[in-house]
Formats: C-alpha cells, sequence, structure tokens
C-alpha cells in the first residue's frame, strides 16, 4: 500500500472503516451535508490507466468486508454483527476499537474471486461495484483539497530473486489535487511508501482531467507510462532491481462508482455529500 501521509490514509479507514485495523469512527460521519460535491471536484477528477496484465482491478469496498471477520489476538470478536456491513462496521469501535482486525474468511492463497475485483467498462465504470472514495477538505480562503482514493482487493508485490515480495490483502491508492478558488495546481500521486507530486500544467491529461497509470499489481500511482524503479523510496532512478509496471491497459473512471465526503479538520469530522 502506498500512503501519501499517514493522517490522510487514517481519514480514509475513518471513513470507511475498512483498514486493516479498525480505528474509532468520528461522530460525524453518519450526517449528511445539503449541497452537492462542488463541480471541480469533478471536473479534474483524475483517470487512471489499470496495467493491461493486471489480474487485481478496483475493488468493491462493501464486498471486502463481506469478506472479512473481525478478530482481536486472532480470535473472532464475541457479539459482532454477522454479516459484517459497511453500516454497521462502526460497532466495533465497543468491541476491541484499535485492536480489531478484519481477517478474511476465505484462504486467499486459493485466489478468490472477489480478489480480482471488477474490470472498468467501455466507460470506466466498475459496474455493481464502489471502488473509490472522495474527500474533499476545504482549508478556507479558497483553498481545497481534493483526495481521490482508489481501493483494490488485493495487492501483488514485485518478484525479487526469484521471490513474490510485498502481497497483501486490502489495498489504497489515490491521487490528491489542490485547488485555489477551483482552479487546480498541484497533483499528487501515491507511489508505495513515498510518492511524486507535479503542477497541474506539466501531467497528461483527457481533455481537462489528469491522467494517472496504475503499475501491474502494487498499483502504485504514476503520471507517466512505462518502468518505474522504486527499490529506494524517493530516488526514482532510471532502472533497478524493483520496478513497478505502467501501461495504457483499461480505463477506469474512479468517480463514475464512488462514495463522496466533506473533511473537516477542526473537529476531525465527516459528512456524507447528498
Amino acid at each position: 500500500m502506498a500512503p501519501l501521509l499517514s493522517r490522510i490514509l487514517a481519514i480514509s479507514a475513518f471513513i470507511l472503516g475498512l483498514s486493516m485495523n479498525t480505528r474509532a469512527m468520528p461522530t460525524g460521519l453518519e450526517e449528511r451535508e445539503a449541497v452537492a460535491v462542488p463541480q471541480y471536484v469533478l471536473s479534474y477528477a483524475p483517470k487512471v490507466w489499470i496495467q493491461s496484465q493486471d489480474q487485481y482491478n478496483p475493488s468493491d469496498i462493501a464486498a471486502q468486508v463481506a469478506h472479512t471477520k473481525p478478530q482481536v489476538n486472532f480470535n473472532v470478536v464475541n457479539g459482532a454483527p454477522d454479516p459484517l456491513t459497511l453500516d454497521n462496521l462502526a460497532s466495533l469501535n465497543n468491541l476491541g476499537g484499535a485492536d480489531v482486525y478484519l481477517t478474511s474468511v476465505d484462504d486467499i492463497t486459493k485466489n478468490p474471486a472477489w480478489l480480482k475485483g471488477v474490470k472498468p467498462d467501455a466507460n470506466g465504470k466498475t459496474n455493481g461495484a464502489t471502488t473509490a472514495a472522495v474527500i474533499v477538505n476545504d482549508h478556507g480562503s479558497g483553498n481545497v483539497d481534493a483526495f481521490y482514493m482508489y481501493f483494490y482487493a488485493f495487492n501483488q508485490g514485485n518478484t525479487v530473486l526469484g521471490q513474490e515480495i510485498g502481497d497483501h490483502v486490502g489495498d489504497w491508492e489515490h491521487n490528491m489535487i489542490r485547488f485555489k478558488n477551483g482552479v487546480p495546481q498541484a497533483i499528487w500521486y501515491s507511489q508505495h511508501s513515498y510518492g511524486e507530486a507535479f503542477t497541474y500544467s506539466a501531467v497528461e491529461k483527457q481533455g481537462q482531467r489528469p491522467v494517472a497509470y496504475s503499475a501491474k499489481g502494487t498499483h502504485a500511482t504514476y503520471a507517466t507510462p512505462g518502468d518505474h524503479d522504486h527499490t529506494i523510496p524517493g530516488f526514482n532512478l532510471p532502472e533497478g532491481p524493483i520496478e513497478d509496471h505502467c501501461d495504457q491497459g483499461t480505463l477506469w473512471d474512479p468517480i463514475a462508482s464512488a462514495y463522496f465526503y466533506s473533511y473537516d479538520a477542526a473537529s476531525n469530522t465527516f459528512k456524507a455529500y447528498d
């Protein structure tokens, strides 16, 4: 999983409860805002190229929860709701909270179908699956950060010296766009334990929407196709023993099937947009 900032990853976990470690949910989560998502957040939302040979596509967030059981110290939590859903997930805060881990009910070594997610259709939509979350953080004075969070059920790691390293269940990636008075200024691409930032004007676009490239298996997001070294985070050497691979396989439009929230940093609360 490739975080931007630990604080932002905590935000995504709070909102959807899909961190492998379930944490306390903000009290304002169930409230809804009687306003629409800012149009510029939608107009400039990134599109993502899924690598042509990647068998692990964007995944339904609710389906991930449905295939898990809550455990503390490898023991199933007594009194936990069954089945577990996004609607009742917050009840785990009173049944172990930060010590609860969501553990697959299936043997993942057998590569169950739900790990492979949903391939986007010709319009870029993951039909029948909500596979992304958009979080809008308004700092005031016209400064807004929009986080476009992408969910995959499985992260397939890179092969190093014949060994596949870094496999894990549950994989969040993201772009973040900084806006000033509704105009995009810069965009961040999350990559493993680091990432890259560019001015909005510098990156590839389809119309006015930035383009991201999701690496095969790891789903690290890049601004360009091709091979990307990530042996040493942040160095981005021309080549190396550990590389991500990107191309124009299947085009995904994350906002076509997404949850939308605003976030207030002062009160640490979220509200779902109407």
